[in-house]
């Protein structure tokens, strides 16, 4: 469970990494859009995970890799944007966000039992 420090300071992270996507993202990855989803702090506020979601991409494995091969120069354009808000510039590691891919997945797992629900149903008549 995060504490509310927690919480808004990775608020602020999310925000300000939000930003920086937008406006300086097409230099990492070109032709792709990149949404953070989800940023996680750790207690001390040294350490980010921030989850990302892409579109318009092919491979999101090497879209990661390359934008964390990018982290140090995102961690300093981040310190620049945050430095009266935060002590520390976090660490910043990123991760895929599957959640998209998860949901589309049980979407077709419904969708196929109803399907045998409604053929099921039908044989019965």
């Amino acid at each position: 469970m995060e504490s509310k420090r927690q919480q808004k300071f990775a608020g602020v992270l999310q925000e300000e990494l939000a930003a920086i996507f937008q406006r300086e993202g097409a230099a990492y990855l070109p032709n792709t859009l990149v949404t953070i989803t989800k940023v996680r702090v750790s207690p001390d506020l040294a350490v980010a995970k921030v989850y990302l979601s892409f579109l318009n991409t092919n491979n999101t494995t090497l879209s990661v890799a390359e934008v964390n091969a990018h982290s140090s120069e995102i961690r300093y354009k981040l310190g620049a944007r945050i430095r009266h808000q935060a002590r520390v510039v976090p660490t910043l590691t990123f991760f895929v966000d599957d959640t998209n891919e998860y949901v589309e997945h049980m979407d077709k797992l419904f969708d196929k039992i109803s399907k045998e629900r409604k053929e099921t149903d039908e044989e019965a008549e």
